[in-house]
């Protein structure tokens, strides 16, 4: 069951998962339907500048994982497997064929077509797959005891240290402290401070399933997979290689210019790659 309310150029929908939880989306444009599921550290309106290019083509649906905005909580029992059914149940009302995701929600996105959602084509973007521990999760412990200590800041660095430890993380705190003032304004500092929590049980998730990725070589459908400059040097950039090397059928495509965050930064260079692959002859 979905409902919908209507605001300017956007129509912000809900569905509810199979746990019951409230999962909100927001919908633009006209075409076949198309879902776009963020990453860790994302909102759904971080990606209206990706929705909006694909406007004119697609209707976009983007969804509000749980945690976040109009949807409900994680939960005690939070699992990949539930954002998982929170997909499905967006895809069930919104009819969607496509489905775009993007870091963690990449990953989703995967274990969602494992599990049995219907969409036709899938694109990802660097899906946060761990290949052989490619994305580790030693650093949740000491990132759980500095937010406990209410130093939301600090945990960030260990988090940013610890996640890709061959690039960011040869960096010395001292310097991150300099660094991500400048590289990252306040208020986005203070949306990724806040859903640091969820990020840490999300990115257990994913050591969860570490070195599984070759389950996907039994999708049956067209798949993208999309990376960006650090396509060999961190571990979400070298997913996609991973994962297509399992995947008969599938493509790699790479942006030079762009970093991990390129769907969000620069949605205008990469919004035609995954039009053009959703909306290929065989596709139609």
């Amino acid at each position: 069951m979905a409902t919908h309310v209507r605001t300017p150029g956007t129509t912000i929908g809900s569905a509810r998962s199979a746990d019951g939880t409230t999962i909100g989306y927001r919908s633009t444009g006209s075409g076949p339907g198309l879902l776009l599921v963020p990453g860790a550290f994302a909102l759904a309106a971080d990606f209206d500048g990706l929705a909006a290019e694909l406007a004119d083509r697609f209707t976009v649906h983007t969804v509000e994982r749980r945690g976040r905005g109009t949807s409900g909580p994680q939960g005690d029992a939070y699992s990949a497997a539930a954002e998982c059914a929170d997909i499905e149940a967006v895809r069930a009302a919104t009819g969607a064929r496509f489905v775009f995701g993007h870091s963690f929600g990449g990953f989703l996105t995967l274990e969602a077509a494992l599990a049995g959602s219907a969409f036709e084509r899938i694109a990802v973007y660097e899906p946060g797959v761990s290949v052989g521990g490619s994305i580790p999760f030693d650093w949740a412990d000491r990132c759980r005891r500095e937010l406990d200590a209410g130093k939301p800041a600090e945990a960030f660095l260990t988090f940013v240290r610890g996640v890709n430890p061959g690039t960011s993380g040869k960096a010395p705190r001292w310097l991150l402290r300099l660094i991500l003032p400048l590289a990252l304004k306040k208020p986005e500092r203070l949306q990724k401070h806040a859903l640091l929590p969820a990020a840490i049980r999300e990115h257990a998730e994913i050591a969860a399933r570490d070195n599984t990725f070759r389950e996907y070589g039994r999708l049956d459908r067209p798949v993208l997979l999309m990376a960006g400059k650090e396509a060999r040097s961190t571990g979400a950039g070298r997913a996609a290689a991973s994962v297509q090397e399992i995947l008969p059928g599938s493509r790699l495509r790479l942006f030079p210019k762009l970093d991990h965050f390129g769907p969000e930064a620069n949605p205008a260079a990469v919004a035609p790659v995954v039009a053009d692959f959703f909306l290929e002859p065989s596709a139609r």
